[in-house]
């Protein structure tokens, strides 16, 4: 008798053509499968009983797959479709990605390359500027959130994942909160300062924990010091991030390069980058990528249309 829990060789939704379990985590199971409209293959997650039990969970789910079908872009890991079996199994379709997470690669390599680091912050800004061009927030950029995937001619691009607690103020007004008042959403070391405040947010919070993501990988540290949490959270509050230069003086950081991050992790958001692209553009401008060849505008005008 087979395994009633094991998905392998159904179809679902009379589209998804399930083969093989690739991997198991504490949200869901993950197969590979093949989308019988399209010949792609994709990525289904079986969600795990005790998350479809959760209410608030679940409506996240929703309300990433809703923002998902409006912003499918090379650059971000979007849901194709959230559906449930006949028996009331609840699953999620995914683009299947081959790669590996950043927290991965700097985990195993250590800080990264400012070439590397600069093709990435190209990437994420162009899938964030997808998002935030139609009102969505992440609000949960860290490196377990990006993933490094190889493309055909062996090259790599980064895709941002986990829309799950973004945020889209204009599409949820009306819409039953899915937070608590007072209850502080994303992962701490990452967040913007109005984050953490449990302020509004816009689109700029994205770029301020990005900029603070970016600084961790070129040099294995934070960008604030701090003896307690609470002398770091101060530190970040007065926007007191340490120069990359100070932090490792034996990388020699183009000087350009530090007043793009330190611009970024203004505590104020109109004193930061106001979107992706003009991000993307300066950090690339400073670390002497895109400047040549074809132009920094012709690179522009190819990431972000």
């Amino acid at each position: 008798m087979s395994n009633p829990s094991d998905f392998s060789g159904q179809l679902l939704d009379s589209r998804f053509q399930v083969s093989d379990k690739i991997g198991e985590g504490g949200m869901a199971v993950v197969y590979r499968a093949t989308d019988v409209e399209t010949s792609e293959q994709v990525a289904v997650k079986i969600i795990h009983p005790e998350l479809m039990a959760d209410r608030t969970a679940m409506a996240r789910l929703r309300r990433e797959a809703q923002y998902g079908r409006n912003f499918a872009h090379t650059n971000v890991c979007h849901i194709i479709r959230f559906g449930e079996t006949d028996a009331g199994v609840g699953y999620l379709v995914m683009p299947y990605l081959e790669g590996e997470m950043l927290i991965e690669r700097t985990f195993r390599d250590g800080p990264l390359s400012l070439e590397l680091t600069a093709s990435i912050v190209s990437d994420v800004c162009a899938g964030l500027h997808v998002a935030h061009e139609q009102g969505v927030i992440h609000r949960d950029l860290k490196p377990e959130n990006i993933m490094l995937v190889k493309n055909g001619d062996g090259s790599e691009r980064a895709v941002v994942l986990d829309f799950g607690l973004a945020t889209a103020p204009e599409l949820d007004a009306g819409r039953t909160k899915l937070t608590k008042a007072g209850m502080v959403v994303g992962t701490a070391d990452f967040m913007s300062p109005e984050q953490m405040r449990d302020k509004p947010v816009d689109h700029r919070s994205d770029i301020y924990s990005l900029a603070f993501m970016i600084y961790e990988v070129l040099t294995g540290q934070l960008p604030f010091k701090g003896e307690t949490p609470r002398q770091l959270a101060v530190a970040r509050m007065k926007g007191e991030s340490i120069p990359l230069r100070t932090a490792r003086p034996d990388l020699a950081f183009p000087a350009a390069v530090d007043k793009v991050l330190l611009k970024a992790l203004m505590v104020d958001p109109a004193q930061r980058y106001q979107t992706a692209p003009e991000f993307a553009a300066a950090f690339s401008r400073a670390a002497g990528v895109g400047a040549s060849g074809r132009g920094l505008s012709g690179w522009i005008r190819r990431r972000f249309g």
